[in-house]
Order: structure tokens, then sequence, then C-alpha cells
């Protein structure tokens, strides 16, 4: 049979389409399923809504320690207050953030101060945005997954320059769906921190998560942070907790 050298031209023009469009379309099939297993990821490690408490340690080189307990109350994907119960020192101070911005609330200051996602209001490595802590999601696309052993291995993008860490490198367990590491870099390419999760414990009804984030980072030789999580259900609250004129009275919330 005769075929023309205007069809054969046709022929490896649709071929080549073909390959063109699966070679292009692979890499965002993946980073969309890398974008729903984040969102699960945030699902299980916390309630859309809740309240916990928190003691955070920080330990330097020659094994000092210095030590902060917080109670925490979250609304939705945007909310999220806290108010320090120790030390003594930090006793009643609290923190507020919306969306990208937050404020740290002191006694006897007239109003709340500003204060940004890099700086932290307990020093040592985890900073404000690590405390503060929205959902991944709302912060970060999956530019890229891969699948190792059991492991999904995403690497995040963040959506805004107004975030903490310009991309994460996060360690997920493909059969709890939650994380094990996570790497943060910065728009230049240097590791910043790296967070560890560990001690997956079981808080109540539907709350599976790590209990323990512990933290390191090459910029601190020595250093080191652990956040222990306690008591963290679910609970809702009205949007008035959520505004300066509440953050004196956070305790009232405690039950």
């Amino acid at each position: 049979m005769f075929i023309s050298k205007k069809n054969i031209c046709l022929f490896f023009w649709v071929i080549g389409f073909v390959i063109t469009s699966v070679s292009v379309s692979v890499p965002y099939v993946y980073a969309g399923q890398g974008d729903v297993i984040l969102q699960q990821v945030d699902k299980n490690l916390f309630p859309d809504s809740y309240e916990l408490y928190r003691k955070l340690i920080n330990i330097e080189p020659d094994g000092s320690k210095r030590e902060f307990i917080f109670y925490t109350v979250r609304k939705g994907r945007a909310k999220i207050a806290s108010l320090f119960l120790a030390p003594a020192s930090e006793k009643g101070r609290a923190t507020l953030r919306l969306g990208d911005n937050m404020w740290l609330y002191i006694p006897n200051v007239g109003r709340p101060i500003r204060i940004t996602s890099l700086q932290s209001v307990t020093g040592g490595i985890f900073n404000n945005a690590d405390i503060m802590r929205l959902d991944f999601s709302v912060e970060y696309n999956c530019a890229r997954m891969e699948e190792k052993n059991r492991k999904y291995i995403l690497d995040l993008k963040a959506k805004t320059d107004s975030v903490a860490y310009d991309r994460l490198l996060m360690v997920v367990d493909k059969k709890t769906i939650l994380p094990e590491e996570i790497k943060c870099f910065a728009a230049s390419g240097m590791l910043i921190k790296t967070l560890h999760f560990k001690n997956i414990k079981e808080f109540g009804p539907g709350i599976v998560r790590p209990a323990i984030i512990e933290t390191d980072s090459p910029l601190h030789k020595g250093y080191k942070s652990i956040m222990i999580f306690a008591r963290l259900k679910k609970r809702n609250f009205p949007d008035e907790v959520f505004t300066f004129s509440f953050m004196s009275r956070l305790n009232s919330l405690r039950k």
C-alpha cells in the first residue's frame, strides 16, 4: 500500500504532539497529587478548630535549657492565638496571627506590637512562623512529588514572599500521611533548619499525630529546640477570640 509523504509527515507530527503532551503533563499530575497529599497532611496534624497546650524547650550548647508553656487556640485556616503560661517572666503575654499578620501582646503596654514570621517570641531555633503555624497548604504549593520506598517526598514552594521559608522538602509516611521530616530553605537555597516529627500519639477521636517536633539548624551549631504537644482537642470559638481586645482575656477560655 502506497503512503504519501504528506501522510507520513502528518503521522509523525501526531506522534510528536502526543509525546510532547505527555512529557509536559506528567510533572503537573505529580504536583497536583502532591497538593492533595499536603492537604491531607494538614488535616491529620490538626483539626480545623482546636485548643492545645505546648511546652517549648530551647537547649544551648552547654546543656542549659529555657522552657515555655503555651495555651493555644485556632479557628479555621487563618486565625491562631496563644497565651504564655510560663515562665513567670513571660506569663500573660499573648500572640495573635491573622493570615500573614502577627502581633505580640505584653501586659502594661498600650497596644499589641507587630512582629514578623522570622522573629521568635521565645528565642531559640523555632521562629514565629513555627510557633504560630497555619496549614502548610495555606502557604505552599507542591512543585514536585516523588515516591521513594514507603515515603512521599514533597518539594514545596512558597506562594508569596511573606512566607518564612521559600522552600520546604517534606518527607511524608505513606501509611499515616504524616510528616517525618521537613527541611526548610531560604530563597538562596541555603538550608535554614530541619524539623523532626516524633512520637505519634492519639490525642482523641480522629486525632493521631506526632506529639514532639525537634529542630536543629546548621546556622546554630549545638543549639536545639523541642516542641511538645498535649491536650489537643477539637473546640469551636467565636471570631471575637481572635481580636486585639481579646488578647488580654485568652486565659478566660481555659477550662
